[in-house]
């Protein structure tokens, strides 16, 4: 079939959006083409209403406006097609090993040649998403850029990140980069300030009023994916006179729906490092893992087939027999000791009290615990040899850095790419003592006749997730007895 060639007129609108002209057809193949389901979209309650047809559309027909970080896939869309594309190309930087010099020169670190990539990538395109995974540096590529910044004269810089203690961390970060200046802090409240650098919470920016973000010459999101959020969204929708929107985060998730949406919001994902080659390099601890499946009898088994996801769950972490195990199983650990749980009540706390009948010190880390606390945990596990941290995913598998940390414990079942190898990260920096870390990664095979349950379905994928990172890793079956006890 010949192509139908046709023009597509772009404009700049602001720092947030492209104006697109074209003649309707075109126009209707965009909307379709920026158009995506969202993954599990039969079970949100509008859609099963109706109210909603579960579709994103990056391309808005009634504004005709386009995501500016999208710029690269609508240049793609047109030349499949065969349609002309004029009147915009994306601003750049001229970036000159010079100008490099001139940002480190104070900053007492050796940058390795990966963040000194990254660094000029994301200057030179001022806007992109760097994904480099935990440990690999990230806080002295935004420090970097943060003085690149202040060298091209711009405005003030602000950094977003998830949580208070990464307020706290960034701005330690940046003094023992060499900044001196003021760095401000915002957090639990609303209140703004004239620091050079300000360093807040997502929470903080949404009580902010309409326009703060736009004194800032330059915006760096942290822990990027975690911008999907409706909430996140409308922060960065606002940043209409922000050049320089830098986001940065240890993984994306796979789906092509959630990378756009970020792209479109920060610009196009730069890959900066893996694991795998960190490990390899000398630079983060070599991670072992070793994935432990538990079997359960016939009865078990039959009885689960039954249950629907939520319940099955909840059989497995109400499972006396198999917190047994986990306590078993850390008891004989050697080294500081992470146990990452999912749900507080119903596993946290019963784990915790478990376990802190151990002869060492046992810590209990969830969302109720505030900032100062678990600092004084991260603090005084530093200086331990046998600690355990009992934790959430929510608060420990994001920006929570234990140098001294030996083993890492999956107590729960998780599919998510994200929460996972943000979990395994908190592991693998280095120490004085430390140059290995263990992954313990607790299945479960529940499986009856042909059918496959739930969880164990979920460690098939966290298994595909260790193949494709080029993860060391070892499948061992373990039987537990008959007759588990089970809490109501």
């Amino acid at each position: 079939m010949a192509k139908i060639h046709g023009r597509v007129v772009v404009a700049k609108a602001d720092e947030v959006y492209l104006f697109i002209s074209a003649e309707d057809s075109i126009r209707k193949e965009l909307s379709e083409f920026f158009k995506f389901k969202v993954p599990g979209a039969s079970f949100i309650p509008a859609v099963r209403k109706r109210f909603w047809d579960g579709y994103i559309r990056l391309f808005n027909l009634n504004t005709n406006k386009l995501y500016l970080g999208l710029f690269s896939y609508l240049k793609e869309f047109c030349e499949d097609r065969g349609y002309t594309i004029e009147g915009y190309e994306p601003d750049k930087d001229t970036f000159t090993i010079e100008r490099y010099q001139e940002i480190v020169q104070d900053i007492p670190l050796e940058l390795r040649e990966y963040q000194k990539e990254a660094i000029a990538y994301a200057a030179h395109n001022q806007k992109c998403i760097l994904v480099s995974p935990t440990a690999s540096g990230k806080s002295l590529i935004i420090y970097s850029l943060i003085r690149y910044n202040f060298l091209k004269k711009n405005k003030k810089a602000l950094v977003i990140v998830p949580t208070t203690s990464l307020v706290e961390q960034m701005a330690k970060d940046f003094k023992d980069y060499g900044f001196r200046g003021e760095i401000a802090k915002i957090y639990g409240g609303d209140k703004e300030s004239d620091a050079p650098i300000v360093v807040t919470t997502w929470q903080s920016m949404m009580r902010m009023p309409k326009g703060f973000g736009n004194q800032f010459g330059m915006v760096i999101g942290d822990e990027a994916h975690l911008f999907q959020a409706k909430s996140l969204t409308k922060i960065m929708e606002s940043l209409t006179e922000v050049k320089y929107k830098i986001g940065t985060t240890g993984t994306l998730q796979e789906t092509k729906t959630h990378k756009l949406q970020l792209e479109g919001m920060f610009g196009p994902a730069y890959f900066v490092t893996t694991s795998a080659d960190l490990m390899e390099a000398g630079t983060l601890a070599q991670l072992d893992i070793q994935a432990l499946v538990l079997s359960y009898c016939e009865e078990e088994r039959k009885l689960v087939s039954k249950m629907t996801y939520q319940e099955e769950m909840d059989w497995i972490v109400r499972n006396d027999k198999r917190n047994n195990f986990i306590n078993n199983l850390v008891k004989d650990l050697k080294g500081n000791t992470l146990v990452l749980f999912q749900f507080v009540e119903k596993h946290g706390k019963p784990l915790f009290k478990l376990l802190n009948e151990l002869d060492r010190k046992v810590f209990f880390v969830f969302g109720g615990t505030d900032t100062v606390d678990r600092e004084r945990v991260r603090e005084i596990v530093e200086k331990e040899k046998d600690a355990v941290i009992v934790a959430s995913f929510g608060t420990f598998s994001t920006g929570i850095n234990i140098k001294r940390l030996h083993n890492v414990v999956f107590a729960s079942p998780s599919k998510s790419r994200i929460r996972n190898l943000q979990s395994i990260g908190r592991g693998l920096r280095k120490s004085d003592d430390k140059d290995k870390v263990t992954l313990y990664d607790i299945a479960d095979d529940l499986s009856w006749k042909k059918n496959m349950n739930y969880t164990l379905n979920h460690f098939s994928e966290r298994i595909n997730i260790y193949s494709t990172e080029k993860f060391n890793y070892e499948i061992h079956s373990v039987r537990i007895p008959a007759n588990a006890n089970h809490r109501p």
